[in-house]
C-alpha cells in the first residue's frame, strides 16, 4: 500500500469528519427524543475515527488496480455524502431532510463495499464496519423523525447562528 495515497484519502475523511466540529450536537440534540438503542455519545467519535482509517486504507489499496473506476466513483461519492449528512442534520436540524442524503449514503457504502470486494478482498472487508455503521445510523435518523415528528428545521441564515 502507498503511504502517500492512504494520506489523501485519510485528508479526504478528515475534511469530512470537520463538520462534525462544525455543526455539533449541542443541545438541542439533546432535547430530541431518542430511541433507546442510541448509542452512547462515547461511541461516535471512536466508531468514526476506525471507519475513516479503515476506508482510507480500502481507497489507497485499490486507487492503483486497474478496473478501480466504480470503486473509486463509490468512494467519492459517499465521502462526498457523508459530509453533506452533518450540516443538513445538525447544522440545520433538518431531520426528514437528512433522510434522503443517509439513504444516498448507504447506497453509495455498500456500492463502496462491494465494488471494494471486487478488486481486493482487504478492502472490502475494511469497507464492512462502515456498512454496518452507516445502517444504524439510517436507522436512528429515521427513528429521529418518527419520534420527534414537530421539528421544525432553522431557515439556513440560522444555519450558522442557532440559539
Amino acid at each position: 500500500m502507498d503511504i502517500w495515497l492512504f494520506l489523501i484519502f485519510f485528508g479526504a475523511t478528515c475534511a469530512a469528519g470537520t463538520t462534525g466540529a462544525m455543526f455539533p450536537t449541542g443541545t438541542w440534540y439533546k432535547s430530541l427524543n431518542k430511541p433507546t438503542w442510541v448509542p452512547p455519545n462515547w461511541m461516535f467519535p471512536v466508531a468514526w475515527t476506525s471507519i475513516y482509517l479503515l476506508i482510507s486504507f480500502a481507497g489507497a489499496r485499490v486507487a492503483p488496480l486497474d478496473g478501480n473506476a466504480y470503486a473509486m466513483a463509490f468512494w467519492g461519492l459517499q465521502i462526498a455524502l457523508n459530509t453533506l449528512w452533518t450540516p443538513v442534520f445538525f447544522g440545520l436540524r433538518h431531520l426528514k431532510g437528512s433522510l434522503p442524503i443517509m439513504a444516498g449514503l448507504w447506497i453509495a457504502v455498500l456500492g463502496a463495499t462491494i465494488t471494494h470486494f471486487q478488486l481486493d478482498t482487504w478492502a472490502g472487508l475494511a469497507f464492512v464496519p462502515y456498512l454496518a455503521w452507516v445502517t444504524v445510523a439510517a436507522a436512528l435518523n429515521l427513528a429521529m423523525v418518527r419520534l420527534n415528528p414537530d421539528q421544525k428545521p432553522l431557515p439556513i441564515a440560522e444555519m450558522s447562528n442557532p440559539s
